[in-house]
């Protein structure tokens, strides 16, 4: 109460109904008061109190409310196209989560849109960088083969353009072959040369204790790609690894309604690849890029028939032949100056095997430099002290790696053949459990 003037008590007539500001309400509002009854000192705010008016039949018209604003900057209480206000959809949507919202110009909070920011800010796109995959990991010079690069780029290129084109465009494009021929790792090197920032998926992410929760999960990743076209201007795309591993059928196995939620939702993604919820209201605004799908896999005849039909996915059989294994093998042991020639006389010593085993064959080579560099560091008693509980300037002894060749190499490959040979021949389970069908 501003601006008043206190006189004393033998005045009160004075003080009745005078016109003041109440802190209470808003300041629009008047609220008229009555000192006559102030029995003790006017500093008490107890004994205020409000009167009505002198006149019995004067009547006071109420005023309407004005609604008090979170803020006069902010623009959350901004209405949509049907009343609601942002406040209100997000807490609709499912588990109270948007993190599809930044500091986007003409969006919300446009104080924070500056021309320092950049006028379309995202203040969580941290999170997306942790869902995208990078592969910085991936140095040196490896080898593509043609097909597989054609196959993968051709299938991306046709998403992105499909709007152009006046033909119907598969969404998924489904690489299957055999357990080790580098399906994976082709398509990973074919997205660093194009610069694209994927979304990469397991199949051990299509199963939850909560029904529904892998289905969301797809539908998210899904939306953070196109997120990353939007806000990043580079091509992505959703990937899952292994999918018949997550969603086959092999013998008695049994059929979750995750298992069903999945294929549903991947099959209306391929048919509906511009509208997909998370949970939230629909709205006529609410438009994702077409986003391309990759799926991994051995065996394709496991998965759900309608979702592997032509139309909604692209297969692709990936067979590596003699010179497609040779030029990935030669690509791989250049840098330890074997030769192609020495490469073709290892890949013909050891026929009908995957690429992974030629990695492996290099990896089982280091054994011996490593068990060496182990007595250098004083021994395995103190190796998890000085490996992990150092001093910044102890420095652990260099590691020498072994010199490559080939007879070296063919002597891991047969130590290789040897373990494939004895875990398919040598069976304890039958040993142990006699009564256990072939």
């Amino acid at each position: 109460m501003s601006n008043i003037k206190f006189t004393p008590l033998h005045c009160r007539n004075y003080f009745n109904n005078i016109t003041l500001f109440s802190s209470f309400k808003s300041p629009n509002l008047i609220t008229r008061y009555s000192f006559s009854n102030l029995k003790t000192s006017i500093s008490s705010p107890s004994l205020v109190r409000s009167t009505s008016p002198q006149n019995e039949n004067e009547t006071q018209v109420p005023q309407p409310e004005v609604p008090k604003n979170l803020s006069k900057q902010s623009s959350w209480e901004a209405k949509d196209s049907e009343g609601n206000d942002y406040l209100y959809r997000l807490g609709k949507e499912s588990d109270n989560m948007n993190i599809a919202v930044g500091a986007r110009a003409g969006v919300i909070d446009d104080l924070f849109t500056g021309q320092f920011l950049g006028r379309d800010s995202d203040i969580v796109f941290d999170y997306r960088q942790t869902v995208t995959r990078s592969f910085e990991y991936l140095q040196g010079d490896y080898y593509i083969a043609p097909a597989f690069m054609d196959k993968v780029v051709c299938h991306i290129v046709k998403n992105y353009i499909a709007h152009l084109l006046n033909v119907r465009v598969p969404l998924i494009l489904g690489i299957w072959g055999g357990k080790g021929q580098g399906k994976s790792f082709q398509t990973e090197l074919i997205f660093q040369a194009m610069g694209v920032e994927p979304v990469i998926m397991s199949a051990g992410e299509l199963e939850s204790e909560r029904a529904g929760e892998p289905g969301r999960l797809i539908r998210d990743r899904y939306r953070t790609a196109s997120q990353v076209v939007q806000n990043k201007g580079k091509m992505s795309c959703l990937m899952i690894n292994d999918i018949d591993a997550g969603l086959g059928r092999f013998g008695n196995t049994q059929m979750t309604v995750n298992n069903q939620i999945v294929v549903g939702t991947l099959m209306n993604l391929s048919d509906n690849p511009t509208r997909v919820s998370i949970g939230q209201d629909w709205r006529a605004s609410d438009i994702t890029h077409r986003i391309p799908i990759i799926f991994t896999g051995n065996d394709f005849s496991t998965l759900y028939a309608p979702l592997i039909r032509d139309g909604r996915m692209e297969k692709f059989l990936w067979q590596p032949n003699q010179e497609d294994i040779i030029n990935i093998v030669n690509r791989m042991y250049e840098k330890d100056g074997i030769s192609r020639v020495e490469v073709e006389h290892i890949v013909n010593t050891f026929p009908n095997q995957a690429l992974d085993f030629y990695g492996a064959l290099r990896s089982r080579t280091y054994d011996r430099s490593i068990l060496k560099w182990v007595e250098d560091t004083g021994g395995y008693e103190t190796l998890g002290s000085r490996l992990l509980r150092r001093k910044k300037d102890d420095n652990l002894p260099m590691f020498i790696p072994p010199q490559q060749t080939v007879e070296t190499l063919l002597e891991s490959g047969y130590s290789l053949i040897e373990e494939q040979r004895l875990v398919m021949e040598t069976k304890l389970s039958k040993e142990y459990m006699k009564n256990m069908d072939d």
